[in-house]
């Protein structure tokens, strides 16, 4: 038998990381020191797209993306940013958003509400960009 459930897990989680609602989060987007990493899965992504401009991190290697010491590491999680995790429903947002407070980043938020509430609010919402395209970017 489990020891500690989902709601637990996620409570505590909440108790010491720090939120950010959709409309403060509107008004950072375009911010060049604020980067939105979507967590969700590819297919959540395809089917409902995501918030123009995020960083997409799927869940399972976001730890070994933010490890300057990882293989995998990604210069996206440089420090000096903000960044705004969120998921669809903000339950894996806020659970990555107390990971990373372990890991020792800072400026780390999750999205209250996460891309449901988003959309919810009117927020924008644009296709996954294409493997092509974000290969393009990175290279220029």
């Amino acid at each position: 038998m489990i020891r500690k459930g989902i709601k637990q897990l996620i409570a505590e989680a909440e108790a010491r990381t720090r939120g950010i609602s959709v409309a403060d989060a509107r008004k950072r987007q375009g911010d060049p020191d604020t980067v939105f990493v979507d967590l969700r899965d590819v297919r959540e992504l395809e089917r409902d797209g995501m918030i123009p401009g995020a960083f997409h991190a799927p869940r399972g290697m976001l730890e070994f993306w933010v490890d300057p010491e990882s293989p995998y590491y990604k210069p996206v999680f440089a420090e000096g940013k903000t960044f705004i995790i969120y998921c669809q429903a903000d339950w894996r947002g806020v659970l990555a958003a107390a990971t990373l407070a372990d890991m020792g980043m800072q400026n780390v938020l999750h999205l209250e509400g996460g891309y449901g509430e988003w959309k919810k609010a009117g927020g924008p919402t644009g296709p996954r960009p294409s493997t092509h395209a974000a290969t393009e970017k990175k290279s220029s």
